[in-house]
């Protein structure tokens, strides 16, 4: 027994020299959104960031197109050797699996959470001349007339139209949907007057709500935004405790990556998060640095599809 823990104890070396180092090239991350997106340009962030403290390229690769879904699947079928990765969002992460049941990827089989990287909410919104000052002034007329009062998304499914479903669910009301293709067209009928209620980024609002073309009126997130410190939460505003309702983006890789690379990855990244340069670029996106590693990203996605297939589910939502 002897003999072989001394050969054992011999061997380790040659075996630690046999395990290549990571990284030695390049790393791919694929973002399953075009250029410019919030979730593009962290990633952009984050790859820098990351290429300064591991020593090799962070290249971002844009799969833009069908709901974040072909993305998504290359981010899955890709080799689980730790040099592709994805930044994925609460879309394809939460969203996408809670309302159609037929997907090229599996959200908890295909997919090894590295680290979250930050949370963004959404804002509730109304034309000035709506007649609508607040949000209990929202539901009360909402009560007085069941879906009368429109309310636009960014089209079915999307994380606006569920927010506000969920909106509908905690306070008791029915509002009438109608559904754009896009947030932008949405917020430019609404700004014309046509629509009076929106949910909407923190990031596409601000700059109407500075301009006084639309007036918030709470904001989904657990807390308020250091962007409008003075504009409560939807929770504060409507008296609806626990509500919250956030998009959020983070890295992923394929499933069997190995352990010690998702560990670094993730050490690193929660390393990059901690930078208050960082931070201050992700409150400049309307966002919030989320930090979460492996482990408590896994939890955190679990939670997120749970949240959104119970408001996907008692509102019919489903896009097959």
């Amino acid at each position: 027994m002897r003999r072989r823990s001394v050969l054992a104890a011999a061997l380790l070396p040659s075996l630690a020299r046999a395990q290549p180092a990571w990284p030695t090239r390049s790393v791919r991350v694929i973002v399953p959104f075009p250029p410019g997106q919030a979730t593009d340009i962290m990633a952009r962030i984050m790859g820098d960031e990351l290429a300064g403290r591991l020593g090799q390229p962070f290249v971002v690769d844009n799969r833009s197109g069908g709901a974040g879904i072909p993305g998504m699947e290359m981010i899955a079928k890709a080799a689980p050797d730790g040099y592709t990765l994805g930044m994925a969002s609460s879309g394809p992460l939460s969203i996408n699996p809670a309302v159609m049941s037929r997907l090229p990827y599996d959200v908890q089989r295909d997919f090894a959470p590295v680290a979250l990287v930050f949370t963004t909410p959404l804002i509730a919104v109304v034309h000035p001349g709506s007649g609508i000052a607040s949000l209990p002034e929202l539901i009360a007329q909402a009560k007085a007339r069941p879906k009368a009062l429109d309310y636009a998304s960014g089209g079915p499914g999307s994380s606006l139209h569920l927010a506000a479903e969920a909106f509908c669910q905690q306070a008791g009301i029915q509002l009438n949907h109608i559904p754009y293709r896009g947030s932008a067209p949405a917020m430019a009928d609404l700004i014309a007057g046509n629509v009076k209620l929106m949910f909407d980024s923190l990031a596409s609002a601000l700059p109407h709500i500075q301009a006084g073309r639309v007036r918030a009126l709470g904001v989904t997130s657990a807390r308020r935004m250091p962007q409008l410190p003075d504009l409560p939460t939807v929770a504060e505003a409507a008296n609806l405790p626990g509500f919250s309702v956030e998009g959020w983006a983070g890295l992923v890789a394929p499933a069997g990556t190995p352990g010690p690379v998702l560990d670094r990855l993730g050490r690193e990244a929660l390393a990059v998060l901690a930078s208050p340069a960082v931070t201050a670029r992700i409150a400049d996106l309307g966002a919030t640095a989320a930090p979460l590693g492996p482990q408590e990203f896994a939890g955190f996605i679990r939670s997120e599809l749970a949240k959104f297939q119970a408001i996907a589910r008692a509102a019919d939502v489903r896009l097959d």
